[in-house]
């Protein structure tokens, strides 16, 4: 890939920036503001439509999810439309249907949604449920279930996922992370045959196996992502992990064609590889790269050739080139305060 966008979520300054990756270099084009504390986004790259999570504020009394437009060719994103969510914000947003339906998982309001996508507007949400904590949300590659991680809970709720955004507890409805770990985010692998959790509290990334047929999951097996020389110790739900030093896993990417997991940890601030075998069974990381502090988010590129890494207490992003378990720093480029969300698009 030679020229692609880049964006970033700055929930500090409210902002999304847009950069366009040409060879190994970052150029910032615009940035985009009046986005209160927005920290997740998806974007339907078919119709270039961009749905980002927001708080209250800038003369709205709830938080939502606004529907932006992306000019390709300068960067800029334009407000279409906003879905007022007074139940609270969302933390994961994902599409599923061929963009015809919305999936969201709130973390504070301990709930997560599906509605109908229509033009771009996203209508009344059609179903709701409440676990404690959900963190994310990610549909099948067919559209047939989707999941729902709840770190309050250590569960992943399971449900068959209708063309009319309608969500039906699969038998049985949920299955369980280990006790304590607090699974966060998910991916699901390219053949839809492994789906990878990785937890907050203990550094790990758990491999599940789906049913072809009914989709529920089965727990096979897990692998630590987190530096082992960095002394830190399993964390627990309402701790300080940078004051305890404390493990403080963050987001997960796969890689290599799907052989390769990589995975941050924010207290160290390190990005960890994670080998996967054919059979998707997974090998403790021995790669650990320094990074932006405290980085909460980031991306590979579509072709794997680069990866781009938000720090939380950074005002940059880092721009790497990748190469098996390597990463070679290329650009730090400024991109906003509380940096926390990469897509390439």
């Amino acid at each position: 890939m030679t020229d692609s966008l880049v964006l970033v979520a700055n929930s500090g300054d409210g902002s999304i920036s847009t950069f366009r990756l040409v060879g190994d270099s970052l150029e910032r084009l615009t940035v985009t503001g009046d986005l209160a504390g927005t920290s997740t986004f998806v974007v339907d790259t078919e119709r270039d439509l961009v749905y980002a999570g927001v708080k209250a504020g800038g003369g709205h009394e709830s938080a939502g999810i606004v529907t932006l437009s992306l000019d390709r060719s300068s960067g800029a994103l334009s407000v279409l439309s906003r879905r007022a969510l007074p139940g609270g914000g969302m933390n994961y947003l994902a599409l599923a249907r061929e963009g015809r339906v919305l999936l969201g998982a709130s973390y504070g309001g301990g709930y997560g949604i599906s509605a109908v996508v229509d033009d771009g507007v996203v209508g009344e949400p059609v179903a709701r449920i409440d676990y404690p904590n959900l963190h994310s949300v990610l549909p099948s590659a067919d559209g047939r279930f989707a999941y729902f991680v709840s770190l309050g809970a250590d569960l992943v709720a399971q449900y068959a996922l209708g063309s009319d955004a309608a969500l039906t507890p699969l038998d049985p409805p949920t299955v369980d992370a280990p006790s304590g770990s607090g699974p966060r985010h998910l991916v699901l692998n390219a053949a839809g045959d492994a789906v990878y959790v990785n937890t907050e509290f203990t550094g790990q990334v758990l491999h599940y196996v789906p049913d072809a047929e009914t989709g529920t999951l089965e727990l096979r097996g897990a692998a630590d992502a987190f530096d082992p020389s960095q002394g830190l110790a399993v964390s627990r739900f309402g701790a300080d992990p940078r004051e305890e030093h404390l493990i403080w896993g963050a987001d997960l990417h796969l890689a290599d064609g799907g052989n390769r997991i990589w995975a941050s940890e924010r207290t160290a601030a390190t990005l960890s590889s994670v080998a996967v075998a054919a059979d998707g069974s997974l090998t403790s990381s021995a790669s650990f790269v320094a990074t932006e502090p405290q980085p909460r988010g980031f991306a590979i590129s579509p072709d794997g050739m680069h990866v781009v890494v938000a720090g939380e207490l950074s005002t940059t992003v880092s721009l790497y080139a990748a190469e098996g378990d390597r990463l070679q720093l290329l650009q730090r480029a400024e991109t906003g305060r509380g940096a926390n969300w990469v897509r390439f698009v």
